[in-house]
């Protein structure tokens, strides 16, 4: 398997680069903890401070996630009982789209921004968007801080003149919704095995997990390519049907 866990010194400078708020950051752990049935309908949170404590947060900002969670129709509130979960049927969370989770469930998902390039679409890339160019996103993603993936996006150069590094956050589709008025509300994967990309040094050549993946718009254009690389003996990819 590929070694992701060589670079692990620089991970701890670098991958809070980009960082969502805190509390987004614990409403979208908690999520995807439902997501993966870990917290099942009727299940009670423990108290506020507990929770706030465990998280190493203030409890306005535990408060804050739970407001966020609650107006996600995944927790409700009963006044002198405490916070519960409410459904798990689904979680319209900023990882909606992501679908790769640890071994054992679940995992909070975040990345590390290698480069971003402003290139002619290459001759091997299949035919999206509608420019002659693109901006190429080569990342490694993380859950719960282990390095489990490397990705290779690329945006169509319609949907932008110019992209800086420094805005780029960890969900790319928040970055997406926030800088560029874009929002990705459909995809298509295809899935498969992949030797590891030649662009990133790497000690073995064994197959990894590989999905690509088509995004399209809010518009109904297919503006986004992908390309992810993933470690299968540490995660896992999952699609919920309901």
């Amino acid at each position: 398997m590929i070694d992701l866990l060589s670079q692990n010194e620089t991970v701890k400078n670098q991958a809070k680069a980009g960082a969502l708020p805190m509390f987004i950051q614990i409403a979208e752990l908690i999520s995807r903890q439902i997501a993966a049935g870990h917290l099942v309908p009727d299940t009670k949170l423990p108290p506020e401070r507990d929770m706030a404590h465990d998280y190493g947060v203030a409890v306005g900002t535990l408060r804050k996630s739970l407001k966020r969670l609650t107006e996600m129709g995944l927790v409700r509130r009963i006044q002198g009982s405490g916070n519960y979960i409410t459904r798990t049927e689904h979680t319209p969370s900023l990882y909606s789209f992501f679908r790769l989770e640890l071994v054992g469930g679940g995992g909070m998902p975040s990345a590390r921004l290698l480069d971003v390039t402003r290139l002619q679409k290459p001759e091997d890339l299949p035919a999206f968007g509608t420019a002659d160019h693109a901006f190429r996103f080569r990342r490694v993603r993380y859950l719960d801080d282990t390095p489990v993936a490397l990705e290779e996006i690329w945006l169509d150069g319609s949907c932008t003149e110019t992209i800086d590094p420094e805005d780029v956050s960890e969900s790319l589709y928040h970055y997406y919704r926030k800088e560029l008025g874009i929002w990705i509300t459909k995809a298509e994967d295809w899935i498969g095995l992949s030797k590891p990309p030649k662009w990133y040094k790497s000690q073995t050549q064994d197959d990894m997990g590989f999905v690509e993946r088509f995004g399209w718009s809010n518009e109904g254009n297919k503006i986004e390519y992908s390309r992810t690389w993933f470690a299968t003996d540490r995660a896992r990819y999952v699609a919920r049907l309901k």
